[in-house]
């Protein structure tokens, strides 16, 4: 065996060791994978325009679509008019759009972006960020679809057309589900 295979393989033992251990660190700490299937972190945030404090409890036994982002992030900014459509549309039917900013500054020059791009849906913020470490973030934007028994069903890293056809049909099953769900009493 050559000299520089053997320092080959000896890099992908080591790699595959690491791994393990981070695998096992977040398992033995309790901290489990944030995704689908999951379910939701509970968190804690301010709505910019009420100033209320407001937790994922508040919106039990909806579906959520919650969408962490920042004005300074030009994506973002570009998917908030889908995410605005999609609640024009199904926002009577009960679906909540939860976007939850992760700016540092005053929660008035995150209600000042808002209006001034006519965004009617749910905008708290974490000034902390804290949000971010809680749903595992990479970045901003990221959205987690959340059912309405509190399960994480999608994860989307990155801007998306949130009212695209395939969309709006994925989210009237979840509606439909929900409401089968409270008819039964379950």
């Amino acid at each position: 065996m050559s000299n520089r295979f053997q320092w080959i393989v000896v890099a992908a033992v080591l790699g595959a060791l690491g791994a393990l251990l981070v695998v096992g660190a977040v398992v033995s700490s309790g901290v489990g994978l944030v995704g689908p299937g999951e379910p939701a972190p509970g968190f804690r945030a301010v709505n910019v325009k009420t100033g209320d404090v407001a937790a994922l409890s508040d919106y039990r036994d909806q579906v959520v679509l919650l969408n962490i982002w920042a004005t300074w992030c030009k994506p973002c900014e570009l998917e908030m008019p889908s995410m605005q459509r999609l609640y024009a549309q199904l926002g009577p039917e009960g679906l909540r759009v939860v976007a939850i900013s992760i700016d540092t500054d005053p929660p008035d020059k995150v209600r000042e972006w808002v209006e001034a791009r006519g965004l009617s849906f749910d905008i708290l913020q974490d000034r902390s960020g804290r949000i971010q470490g809680t749903y595992q973030t990479t970045g901003v934007p990221e959205s987690f679809v959340i059912d309405g028994s509190g399960l994480i069903v999608k994860k989307q890293i990155g801007a998306w057309e949130w009212d695209q056809p395939a969309a709006l049909a994925f989210f009237r099953r979840l509606l439909r589900a929900q409401a089968d769900r409270s008819s039964t009493g379950e």
